[in-house]
């Protein structure tokens, strides 16, 4: 019977070491931006969202509020921050309302 090889690690090292070797990150960054979106915009701006996605280090958002989108495109860079603030690294450059 064959021996098996010991590899010890954390859990949370071998989960990132899955992650990078089958290419999931942008995946696993989309859901999470999708999360910062609405943990920092709060009960408000998530009632009038309709999607939330991420392309590329673009996160677009769908508003069913003109006003709304009016008033966040002022304060785009500190959506930027924010949810970079919130994720621990640089995700999104530019955020795109709709």
């Amino acid at each position: 019977m064959a021996k098996r090889i010991s590899n010890e690690g954390s859990v949370g090292d071998v989960l990132k070491h899955i992650i990078s070797q089958n290419k999931l990150q942008p995946g696993m960054d989309a859901i999470a931006v999708q999360d910062a979106w609405f943990s920092l915009m709060g009960n408000g701006v998530k009632t009038y969202t309709r999607a939330v996605a991420l392309k590329g280090t673009t996160l677009y958002v769908e508003l069913t509020s003109a006003v709304l989108r009016e008033e966040l495109s002022y304060g785009k860079s500190k959506i930027v921050s924010m949810i970079n603030e919130e994720l621990g690294r640089e995700v999104v450059k530019d955020v795109v309302l709709r």
